[in-house]
Parts: structure tokens; sequence; C-alpha cells
């Protein structure tokens, strides 16, 4: 982990890390998308800096959130899949890990997190409250958060009940009452340095939301093609939390999701302004991976990976590069942007500086703080690396401008080896490593030291140590 120089003067600068979730790189306006508006997040960028070299932790959800606070990639942090744990939660993160919010927390911030948790129910080693959060509202499972009107959220260790929500009713949108928890978290910190970690929940599957002017915006403007749930998918006795509800216009109901969340994020920002602390608050807003296809979504109709390859749950560029926006009025030079390439461990490094912390905890990360303030010298990475537990094993890097990938890591007999110029060749399309041997072993050699092993993340296969 590198430190910047650079030092911040004033009061302890507020911290809002802005997660949206499934997003893809190509779903917001000042990254490209044309079928729907984002005019908010699009304001950030014109405020701020854009990044256009950004990746996830992860491919999936809950690794991608254990890499951001913990400031590791997934050959080191403790969450590398989704391990799911019944009847609600997911497998904790353990209590040796250390979280951005345990840091802030000791240097005097006051922490919330709000929205969609997935790393460790109420009571156990990875509750929010026992990972640096002083107060937690929304989804702790995110096997729930797969329903937007849920029978109930969690407020740290209570259980809040959803007004007229019963599976087979849709009376409260719990994304409303989150957002709700969030402004009200800023109202009530505005005087002191606080840090608001905002997952929102969409635009992840199911396709669901309020019948408003927001949906209206676009009930009739796409062609449509119902989807239909599987058993147990729609509100019913039989409901399977897991499964999706039926939508007859999954196009306009999506494309009203990302322009909502969008909704959320300018109540953020105008919440800041009339609170006169915007030029002391950092904003960050990111996704936690690429677009997903459940649900009804169709990622291919409105461009979301960006024109990239891949979607959720491949290491492609479209399944892990991510759109980032930062805004700090004074700080950060409107309208600037960025090509370094950075990733969600970079977070804790940096907020570290912002906030004055000096880290002694492993990071995998370097502070972004140059970069952002337009001073001081950036370190970069020499690589970044990923690893993923489902569909057969998956393993990444990038080094510098070159993308190496295996798939099927755990099968007796992997994938070949997959060499792209991201250079020349952002969509992948052109395997190279036929011509490159040299390249190929250097990134072979770094899946295969680029990691810890797990005792619960193993892959089957003998595939890194024979590399």
């Amino acid at each position: 982990m590198t430190s910047c120089n650079t030092t911040v003067e004033e009061t302890k600068p507020n911290v809002i890390y802005i997660l949206m979730d499934d997003m893809g790189y190509g779903d917001a306006g000042c990254y490209g998308q044309e079928k729907f508006t984002t005019p908010n997040i699009d304001q950030m960028a014109a405020d701020g800096m854009k990044f256009t070299q950004h990746y996830s932790g992860s491919t999936v959800c809950a690794p991608s959130r254990s890499s951001l606070l913990t400031g590791q990639h997934t050959g080191h942090t403790p969450i590398r899949g989704n391990k799911e744990i019944k009847p609600e939660g997911q497998a904790p993160m353990p209590a040796s890990a250390v979280t951005i919010a345990e840091i802030l927390k000791g240097a005097g911030y006051t922490t919330g997190a709000f929205g969609k948790w997935g790393l460790g129910f109420v009571g156990t080693e990875g509750d929010p409250n026992n990972q640096g959060f002083d107060e937690f509202y929304g989804y702790n499972c995110q096997r729930m958060a797969h329903r937007y009107y849920p029978t109930h959220l969690w407020h740290n260790s209570e259980k809040v009940m959803m007004e007229g929500n019963d599976w087979k009713h849709t009376v409260t949108y719990a994304q409303d009452l989150i957002q709700d928890a969030t402004i009200d978290f800023i109202e009530t910190n505005k005087d002191k340095p606080f840090f608001a970690y905002v997952p929102i929940v969409l635009p992840h599957a199911e396709l669901l939301v309020p019948d408003d002017e927001i949906l209206a915006e676009y009930a009739d403007k796409f062609e449509e093609t119902p989807f239909v749930a599987q058993k147990g998918g729609d509100y019913n006795e039989d409901h399977l939390i897991y499964m999706y509800a039926s939508q007859p216009k999954p196009r306009a109901t999506f494309a009203s999701m990302m322009t909502r969340a969008d909704k959320y994020v300018g109540e953020i920002m105008a919440k800041l302004d009339e609170l006169g602390i915007a030029e002391n608050t950092i904003v960050m807003f990111t996704s936690d991976n690429g677009p997903h296809q459940e649900g009804g979504a169709d990622p291919e109709f409105f461009n979301s990976n960006g024109g990239l390859r891949g979607f959720k749950r491949d290491l492609y560029e479209g399944g892990i590069r991510t759109p980032f926006l930062a805004v700090w009025p004074g700080k950060i030079a409107p309208g600037s942007s960025s090509d370094l390439i950075s990733a969600f461990w970079d977070v804790m490094p940096t907020v570290a500086d912002i906030a004055g912390v000096k880290l002694t905890n492993e990071t995998d990360g370097i502070s972004l703080l140059p970069t952002l303030l337009g001073k001081g010298e950036q370190a970069e990475h020499p690589y970044l690396y990923w690893e993923f537990h489902e569909k057969g094993g998956r393993l990444g890097v990038r080094m510098g401008d070159w993308k190496g990938v295996i798939y099927n890591v755990s099968k007796k007999v992997p994938n070949d080896f997959e060499l792209y110029d991201l250079s020349v060749d952002p969509s992948e399309t052109n395997n190279v490593a036929k011509d490159h041997p040299e390249i190929e072993a250097q990134i072979r050699e770094i899946m295969k030291n680029a990691r810890t092993e797990s005792d619960v993340y193993k892959f089957k296969a003998n595939t890194l140590s024979g590399m």
C-alpha cells in the first residue's frame, strides 16, 4: 500500500460511498447510455472526476463488498464467494477482518451502512455492527434483497417489519425506506465527521418498482417480451425468497429502476448542499460488478456493459470494469477524468489518506488521492488480480495493458489461457496468447502467487500449483 503525502487541513472530511448493485459500465449517460436518463449521476461526472479504468472487487456481490471493505483483492480478502446461510444471511466476515468502517471509526468518524450487506447475519462476527458500523439499516441478507417488497428489513439488531408486505401484497418499497434512513443519517451527523456506506440495491433483479411517474416515463417506450417467473417466483404462499417476480414490461422497469436510483443519488447530493457540508464531503459512486441477466433483464438491449465483453460472473471486462465517479467541491477538478488503472481495494488507503490515518493493516490497494487532487506522485499497480469460485472457477489478471483469463480452473482440464491487449482490444475479441508466451508466463506466475490459501474458498484441481 502506498500513501499520499497530501494532507487535508480542514475538519476531517465526510466520506460517502454509493455502491450500485449490478449496474454495468454503460448504464449511465456519462458512460454512454442512451436509452434512459441518469441526470444526477451525469452531474457527478460534470462536477468531479470520472474514471475509465476502474474495477470492482469481484464479479458477484459478497466478495466484491468484502474486497471493498477490507482493501484486499479476492486472493486475500476473507469472503471470496457467495456462501448462503439458512434461513437468512451469508457466510460472515471474521472478527480478524479490518474494515474501512473500523479504520474511520477509530479516527473519530460516525459510521453508517444503508442498503444491502451480505457479509454476515445479525449477531455473527460479520454483523455490520461488529465490523465498525455504528448504524445499519437495510437488507442484512443479499438473498432477501432479491425482493423489493420484503416482509422485513434490519435496523441494527432490530427486525423492522414492512407494512403491508406479506409475499402476496406489495405495499412498502424497501429501498425508499433505506433512502430515508440514509438522508436521516446525513442530517443527524452533519456537524461531525461521518462515513456513509450506501449500497443501493437497484438495479439488481427482481425487476420491480412502484407504479409512479418514473415508471410512467418509460411504460410505452420499448418493445417488450414479458418475463414469466419460475415456480415460486411470484408473490404467493409458496414464495421462494431467492426467485424473481414476473414482469410484463422488463425493459421499462429496468430503465425506471436506473432513473429511480439516479434520483436517490440526486437527493443525497442536494442534502449536502442544503446542509452546507458539500465542500467538506467527498462522494464516490460505483457499482459492485457488471450487469446481470436474471429476472428478465436485457443488458444487450441497453448496452449495459458499454460494449465490453461479458456480464456479471465473467472476469472479462464487462463483468468487472465499473463506472467510478468522485466529487469533492474545491478539491477535485470539475469535469476531470482519469484512465488510472484502479480497483475497489484502493478505496481503503484513499479514505485513510483523506482522514489522515496511517494504515497498519495489510492492503492490496494504493491511495488514489494524488490523482483525485491533481497533485503528488501517484503510485500504480503492478497488476490487478481476481479469483471467482463459481462456474467452474475463474482467474483474471490485468498487468498494464495485458489481460489474462483462465476459465474452468477447477476442472481436470481447464480452459486454455486467454490473453488480450486492452490498449487495442478493449472488447477482448482477439486472443493473442500464442503470440506472447513471455507475457503468459508472467501472468501465470501472478495467478499462482497473488493469493493466500483459504480453508473455505478452494480450487478443486491443481491448476494453480501446476502453473
